[in-house]
């Protein structure tokens, strides 16, 4: 009862006038769908992203060559697969935009999206070892929120241990920082829009610079 609540407060402001931020509708047969993708061929069709997202899936960090700054590279493994297929949907119908990705995610089918999801599904989380700085700030907004901003506890959406949720609710334990830091960046300045009825959107506006780059380095060393 109290995620409903929470969650009902977060988005009630918008559901009168929001317009679809995402073309996927999680009806039963989209839901099978991933449920039964095929490993086996998101494996094949997974040799493609190992250039970028690395041969286990554990995506890159933010580096620096020849002074030119590349931005981190998400990790993919173990990620939540309804996830992974709404975001490669998402790509391949406009709804979500990047200079690499949408014309890879174009040249999958639906049933490609569903096999890659699961495939990565499949492969372990990489573990970064924690160098034992304790976040105060990000450990209560995961674990309490803050009610007078009406910001749920992450834990409430994400899980006590950053898994995620089936219904496309992304793990983030593991994930790499930067791209942690720079995806809340985009939905606060509103450049990533592809979440349903502006949930992370309206969370991320009320966030500080200082508590999203905590909240990334809290959920990078969470393994």
């Amino acid at each position: 009862m109290i995620r409903i609540l929470l969650v009902g407060a977060l988005i009630a402001p918008v559901l009168v006038n929001a317009e679809p931020a995402s073309q996927i509708a999680w009806t039963a047969q989209a839901l099978n769908q991933v449920k039964n993708g095929n490993s086996a061929k998101g494996k094949e069709l997974a040799e493609s992203c190992k250039s970028c997202h690395g041969d286990q899936g554990q995506g890159m960090k933010e580096e620096t060559r020849d002074g030119e700054t590349l931005p981190a590279i998400p990790a993919l493994a173990g990620q939540v697969a309804t996830y992974t297929y709404k975001q490669l949907r998402d790509y391949s119908n406009g709804s979500r935009s990047h200079d690499s990705m949408t014309s890879i995610a174009k040249g999958l089918s639906e049933q490609d999206a569903a096999d890659l999801a699961v495939w990565f599904s499949t492969l372990k989380q990489q573990e970064i070892k924690s160098n034992g700085q304790h976040f105060a700030r990000a450990d209560k907004l995961v674990e309490e929120g803050d009610g007078k901003r009406i910001l749920p506890p992450c834990f409430v959406c994400h899980g006590g241990k950053g898994q995620g949720e089936k219904m496309d609710i992304p793990a983030l334990a593991g994930q790499q920082g930067d791209y942690f830091s720079r995806t809340l960046q985009d939905y606060k300045n509103g450049s990533r829009h592809n979440d349903i009825y502006s949930r992370m959107r309206l969370i991320a506006q009320q966030l500080s610079d200082d508590e999203i780059k905590e909240l990334a380095q809290y959920y990078q060393q969470l393994n």
